[in-house]
């Protein structure tokens, strides 16, 4: 079995994390920290083979580095992660022989938006995403709206219809991330929502994907922490993993 060690453990994703590494027959938790621990003495004293880091953006980064150098394998829930840290990231994980991920989203639901969304971009190149996460989301835009706008404009076979940047009130048109609008909304009640809104001639297309409760993203997190034990380097997004 594979020994995990979840990080944020008494938050609200990581509480179920805990329940759902518990309940897999192929995992066995081997350790709880949270913030205030050290996370690597907890990652030695542990035996960790893998640690799910699930506490907060700003903390993402160096608690992938500790958990590099510690010898463990990432699973990284945060997001907020700049191109350059991500490169650097894989760069020590390569050094170190030992496999990883970072995902903006562990849902499968919301993996599948972001291809279905990057597929359609190929055909209708015109097109605004409208992410909605709780108020207690540290970030914005979320990690999974960055990954589908840059899945977009990678996937995009033409430029967009040009549109009027006038603003009566600044931030009206919302961020602008590769020549693709991206929304950001808080939210009491919500947990994680997104929506892909494509137009074309006379007709619009809008992918969806709803969270109604973080056991959404457990099959995901426990799919990753039984991936990374066959992989050398580490990864971003979660379809590299169930590809």
């Amino acid at each position: 079995m594979v020994k995990v060690l979840v990080n944020g453990a008494k938050g609200r994703m990581g509480s179920e994390a805990v329940k759902a590494i518990n309940n897999d027959p192929e995992l066995t938790l081997v350790g709880e920290a949270d913030v205030g621990d050290d996370l690597a003495a907890s990652i030695a004293a542990s035996g960790a083979e893998v640690v799910v880091d699930l506490t907060a953006a700003s903390a993402g980064y160096n608690n992938t580095q500790i958990i590099l150098n510690a010898g463990a394998r990432p699973v990284i829930g945060t997001s907020g992660f700049q191109q350059q840290q991500v490169e650097e990231l894989q760069a020590l994980s390569a050094e170190k022989g030992l496999g990883g991920l970072i995902a903006p989203n562990f849902s499968v639901g919301a993996v599948l938006m972001m291809k279905f969304s990057a597929e359609a971009a190929k055909y209708l190149p015109d097109v605004e995403v409208i992410e909605a996460h709780s108020p207690q989301k540290e970030e914005s835009p979320s990690g999974t709206g960055v990954r589908t706008a840059e899945l977009i404009a990678a996937a995009r076979t033409q430029a967009p219809m040009p549109t009027s940047n006038k603003e009566l009130i600044p931030g009206a048109r919302g961020a602008n991330l590769k020549d693709v609008p991206l929304h950001s909304i808080r939210l009491p009640g919500v947990v994680a929502q997104q929506t892909v809104f494509f137009g074309g001639l006379s007709e619009t297309l809008k992918i969806e994907h709803n969270s109604q409760h973080r056991e959404s993203f457990m099959p995901g997190i426990c799919l990753a922490c039984k991936q990374v034990m066959t992989r050398q380097q580490l990864v971003y997004g979660l379809e590299h993993l169930m590809d």
